[in-house]
C-alpha cells in the first residue's frame, strides 16, 4: 500500500469528527511513520497524520509533530510550520498565525475529497 493509499485510508476511518479521533491512536502511527520513514516516498501520509494531530492537539503534540517535520526535507516542506505556532500559542490568532479553527479548515479542505495517487513512485 502507497502512504497516498494509507492517508486515504486514515481519512475513510476518522473522517474530520476531530473529538472522536483517538489522540494516542495517531500519536502512535506518527512515532511508527518516524521510526520505519521510507525516503523518497510519498510524505501525504504523515503530513495528515500530523494534521490530524494539530486539529486534535495542544502544546504537549509540539514536540512530537517538530520530530516528523524534521525527519527529511520533503517531510519538512509538507508539515506546515503554522500548525506548531498555533498549538504554541494555544490556537490564537497572533501577527504571524491564523487561528487554530481557520487553519483546522484549510487542512479539511484540503483532504476532504482526497483520493490516492496509484501511480505514486518512488
Amino acid at each position: 500500500m502507497t502512504n497516498e493509499q494509507k492517508a486515504e485510508q486514515i481519512i475513510q476511518k476518522y473522517g474530520f469528527e476531530f473529538d472522536t479521533i483517538p489522540k494516542a491512536e495517531i500519536r502512535e502511527l506518527i512515532e511508527e511513520e518516524i521510526k520505519n520513514y521510507q525516503y523518497g516516498s510519498s510524505s501525504e501520509y504523515i503530513r495528515l497524520l500530523c494534521g490530524y494531530l494539530f486539529c486534535i492537539g495542544d502544546e504537549t503534540d509540539i514536540e512530537l509533530i517538530d520530530k516528523a517535520k524534521h525527519i527529511s526535507f520533503d517531510v519538512g516542506c509538507m508539515i506546515d510550520g503554522e500548525w506548531l505556532d498555533s498549538l504554541k500559542n494555544g490556537g490564537k490568532e497572533t501577527e504571524n498565525t491564523r487561528p487554530k479553527e481557520e487553519i483546522m479548515a484549510d487542512f479539511i479542505g484540503y483532504y476532504k475529497d482526497f483520493e490516492a495517487d496509484d501511480d505514486e513512485w518512488f
